[in-house]
């Protein structure tokens, strides 16, 4: 039986409500997800302008209480640059200030970037990652066939065997077998340089041009000194505040020899982040872990008993960081003068570059990498660098301002009274007891390693420096009773052994 007529219009009126309501509610949603994306672009960018705010406070106090000249930072936020900010002084005599075209040594940051054309070669097929590199270039060192061991990938993991630098007027030496742990080299680096420069037939800044600069437009960049780039170049200055002379060297250098600025450097950082240049499987092997951190040290050359490191570990040219916060890659770089660092995270696309002209850069690169990404970073108690405000440093201010037995009985007292919170560092007072004996001032540098002595009495390094100054100061008698004792507690300490036999023949 067919509906009365007015239940059908009922019907088709109630159906067309129900269509209306429908696409009223589909309006709705529409516009609320055209409106979602501007609603959350305002948070980062209010975020963003809050992390400068604060930085720009924060940084110039930093620098004043540690006693850094020069500093200049790029920041990465979506895999873009949105700030970059030079502060202080390219050269604390001239007072010329720093800005975003100012250049500075990057030093160890040198070897991530050169890591990157290495591995575009490796794509290409003209290096291979695990071929031993003598098969390129033979007879690097002689009479030992470890050499044989060392592949492109060793060298970029630092697993070479080989020390970060040979002593002057000696041959290159492997410590132990290529792959078996973790010990920072540049000499692997160097090494791996003058195997891309054979393939090649470029030397390394032609190379670096073609892989790297130009393809990242990184124009204020180069691994050779160019007399053009003086205008632009930052003065490296003392842990005393002294401008030191611009190096001039016309030889590059993978591991070191990088001049460049902190927005050039974002730009490589941004093209790991974006897996620029390099496919995506290579970015990923770059950034995975080849080898775990010993907790106790980062030149491991001697090293037996190993402390693994649960959070820190080394890539293809870059360390590596793994914490709540996420993956990080990172790299510190330390020439004489200058002292900068990196740090970024690919899921996140964010990072931050800073380059220092001071040799206390690193005393507060730590805390503006914590300002600029938030989290704690295990590498910085990895890298074992004295703090802006560490007892050491108050140590080194005290001794300029009341004389050396003033502030080591300051040091002492403060010591006793602070037992638990006090945290000196064995290698910062070693560093700060050798500037004084490199300044020809042997009572403080003998005073400051006998406190280093004090302090870590198992240290076969400590009695090697007291001994050093004694030696110095002309008494051997006791520069040989603390060589003796660097030796029992470390019979491979091969400066000891050496410096004590030259005593015993005089």
């Amino acid at each position: 039986m067919k509906p009365s007529k007015p239940s059908s219009i009922l019907t088709a009126l109630i159906a067309f409500l129900l269509l209306l309501s429908f696409a009223q509610a589909g309006v709705a949603q529409a516009v609320a997800r055209k409106r979602k994306p501007s609603a959350a672009a305002k948070k980062p960018i209010a975020e963003a302008q809050r992390d400068i705010a604060h930085l720009e406070t924060l940084i110039p106090q930093l620098m004043n209480e540690g006693e850094v000249p020069g500093l200049s930072l790029a920041l990465i936020r979506d895999a873009k640059i949105y700030w970059a900010r030079g502060f202080g002084f390219k050269d604390i005599n001239t007072k010329a200030p720093v800005d975003e075209r100012t250049m500075f040594e990057a030093a160890s940051l040198s070897k991530p970037v050169f890591a990157y054309a290495v591995l575009k070669m490796v794509e290409r097929g003209d290096l291979d990652l695990d071929t031993p590199l003598s098969k390129y270039l033979p007879a690097y060192i002689d009479n030992d066939e470890r050499l044989n061991l060392i592949t492109a990938r060793r060298v970029l993991s630092h697993t070479t065997g080989f020390p970060n630098w040979r002593n002057d007027g000696k041959p290159l030496t492997i410590f132990f077998t290529p792959g078996e742990r973790f010990s920072y080299s540049g000499e692997g680096f160097v090494y791996l340089q003058k195997v891309v420069e054979r393939l090649t037939g470029q030397p390394l800044n032609e190379v670096m041009r073609k892989e790297v600069f130009a393809p990242l437009g990184m124009a204020s960049s180069t691994y050779v000194w160019q007399d053009e780039i003086e205008p632009q170049m930052a003065a490296g200055h003392s842990p005393n505040g002294k401008a030191m002379g611009k190096r001039k060297g016309s030889e590059a250098n993978a591991a070191a020899s990088l001049r460049t600025t902190p927005t050039d450097y974002a730009k490589f950082v941004i093209a790991i982040l974006n897996g620029t240049g390099l496919k995506e499987t290579t970015v990923q092997q770059m950034l995975t872990p080849q080898v775990r951190l010993d907790d106790g040290c980062v030149n491991c050359l001697t090293r037996k008993l190993m402390q693994p490191s649960t959070a820190l570990s080394w890539g293809l040219g870059v360390g590596l960081e793994h914490t709540e916060q996420g993956d990080a890659f990172w790299h510190w770089g330390d020439n004489g003068g200058f002292k900068d660092g990196v740090m970024a995270f690919k899921k996140l696309k964010t990072g931050v570059v800073i380059f220092t002209n001071s040799d206390n850069g690193l005393g507060i690169i730590p805390e503006i990498i914590k300002a600029a990404l938030g989290g704690n970073h295990p590498v910085f108690s990895w890298l074992t660098y004295d703090a802006y405000n560490s007892p050491t440093r108050r140590l080194h201010k005290t001794i300029d301002q009341a004389g050396i037995e003033a502030a080591v009985r300051q040091f002492r007292e403060a010591r006793r009274q602070h037992p638990d919170s006090f945290k000196a560092n064995e290698g910062a007072m070693n560093s700060l007891g050798y500037s004084y004996l490199r300044s020809k001032k042997v009572k403080e540098a003998i005073e400051l390693f006998k406190l280093n002595v004090e302090m870590f009495p198992t240290s076969s390094n400590v009695y090697d420096s007291l001994g050093e100054a004694y030696m110095e100061s002309g008494d051997k008698g006791l520069a040989m009773q603390n060589y003796q004792k660097a030796i029992e507690l470390n019979p491979a300490n091969a400066n000891a052994v050496e410096m004590l036999k030259k005593l015993q023949e005089k």
